[in-house]
């Protein structure tokens, strides 16, 4: 029994020794994905699917509560149509994939498969708005997108992935700020209150923003080893892509104007932001608002008599409560049905065996801290919906004290190389002149590049970390995924 268990948490590489591979490690194992023959395409097996409709629903009904409806546009957008927008095809021109023949003859005009659907909702736009009354429209999709990536991870980066991207169009720029950061917002929650994932809120700088935008507005998350990882973005355009579209409207004086367009997305690279937040050595450990399964029920010395039943009637009992749940009732050990668990990120494992049936008990064991408490069989619905409350506040905390523990305030870039050296990777705190050769040159000297200009601003100095000239932002910078 110990041997089994011993020998399925030893599959897993350290995080310590190969974060890299603990990563893939935890994607394969916990049967989150499979490779296919398509370099940089994945299967998201059944277990990672689950995971992605959890989050969908979640944030569709967010999104729905907010006023917006769902559509779907083609995966295709014809070359002439991409090419509208100039800033926004050069952007996206070294990730496009192109088809160039319809079965055996070539096409008149090549196709590209979506890499984003800004101009595909730009040229509905133009046919369906012709005055204010027509506005706003607040349209959201989910679908899958391709970009020709060289560098591929399950989830972080692959070819194709799943996503949902937003798309809305108002009469005025306050308006489309409004919903620009109404919607950052709106991510910054789900991260927190449903992923367990403290993020930061913040703009991105000049070089960095969406191709096509008049800014971009972002959230960054901390992973285990220090590295950001960009959660969600959301981008306000302005009237720019109005203009390239000729997308115009009669407004309430009987003039002729342009609106103005935002979008926003989030990725399945959620799923990888969940993993590197929250994973440990033994596994997965998933907030329970988005775990597949939040209770299994583990029976112990099930081939003796009273206990299979035992574990079918808590079994029953807490699906009947409105709990995801599932029971472990194999001819595998019990060490082998606890890591299995373990490794599956279940949030609450129920033990019940000989011992707690003569005590009308179970044992609820807590994935993201090993905790066991001993619960009366009458109160165990109770006390689990309460432990899945504990479980998320207790991710939380986990999370929020990593990343305060790996963020440095920093005045030089000889303290920013100090600081990675000593500590380890992690946000940096510093402040920029906003001059974008001294962005360059910070993630040339000492390798962290900048993630976003944090909405809440703090003063470390008054001149810009790479050239002493005055400051205007304090940036927090990383290395990112």
């Amino acid at each position: 029994m110990a041997k089994n268990n011993q020998k399925m948490v030893a599959e897993i590489t350290s995080m310590n020794e190969d974060f890299a591979k603990w990563y893939t490690d935890i994607v394969k194992k916990a049967e989150l994905i499979d490779y296919t023959s398509v370099k940089g395409c994945m299967v998201i097996r059944p277990y990672g699917y689950a995971i992605w409709e959890r989050i969908q629903r979640i944030l569709d009904d967010m999104f729905k509560e907010l006023g917006h409806e769902n559509v779907c546009m083609p995966m295709f957008i014809p070359e002439s149509l991409l090419n509208k927008e100039k800033d926004h095809v050069e952007g996206f021109a070294p990730e496009v994939a192109w088809v160039t023949h319809g079965g055996s003859e070539k096409l008149e005009e090549r196709l590209c498969i979506r890499p984003t659907s800004e101009t595909l909702f730009c040229e509905h736009y133009a046919n369906i708005i012709h005055s204010y009354r027509d506005l706003p429209k607040l349209y959201n999709q989910w679908v899958s997108v391709v970009r020709w990536e060289k560098t591929t991870r399950p989830f972080l980066r692959s070819r194709e992935f799943l996503w949902q991207e937003g798309h809305t169009i108002h009469e005025t720029a306050e308006e489309a700020v409004n919903e620009t950061e109404q919607m950052l917002n709106c991510y910054a929650e789900f991260c927190e209150k449903y992923l367990a994932m403290p993020v930061v809120k913040g703009m991105k700088t000049e070089s960095d923003k969406f191709a096509g935008a008049v800014s971009t507005y972002a959230i960054e998350a901390l992973m285990h080893d220090g590295k950001a990882l960009q959660a969600a973005t959301s981008h306000y355009f302005g009237d720019g892509f109005a203009k390239a579209f000729d997308i115009q409207y009669t407004n309430r004086e009987n003039k002729l104007c342009y609106p103005h367009q935002t979008s926003w997305g989030a990725t399945t690279r959620l799923i990888g932001a969940i993993i590197m937040t929250h994973g440990d050595d033994n596994g997965l450990v998933l907030p329970p608002a988005v775990a597949p399964i939040q209770v299994v029920v583990v029976p112990v010395a099930q081939h003796k008599e009273g206990v299979s039943d035992k574990a079918n009637e808590l079994y029953n009992k807490l699906k009947e409560s409105g709990l995801r749940v599932s029971i472990d009732d194999s001819d595998n050990s019990p060490g082998w049905k606890f890591s299995q668990a373990e490794m599956k990120g279940i949030p609450l494992r129920v033990e019940i065996g000989p011992k707690d049936i003569e005590n009308s008990s179970c044992v609820v064991v807590t994935r993201h801290n090993r905790e066991k408490t001993v619960v009366s069989l009458d109160e165990i619905c109770e006390v689990a919906k309460q432990k899945l409350i504990e479980v998320r506040d207790g991710m939380y905390e986990k999370a929020l004290k990593n990343r305060e523990n790996k963020t440095y305030s920093c005045k030089t870039l000889e303290e920013i190389t100090s600081a990675l050296e000593e500590k380890g990777d992690g946000f940096v705190k510093a402040m920029w002149c906003g001059d974008e050769e001294c962005e360059d040159k910070v993630k040339e000297v000492t390798g962290v590049g900048s993630r976003c200009i944090p909405f809440e601003q703090e003063q470390i100095s008054d001149v810009c970390v790479c050239c002493g000239k005055p400051a205007k932002k304090m940036v927090l910078w990383a290395k990112a995924y």
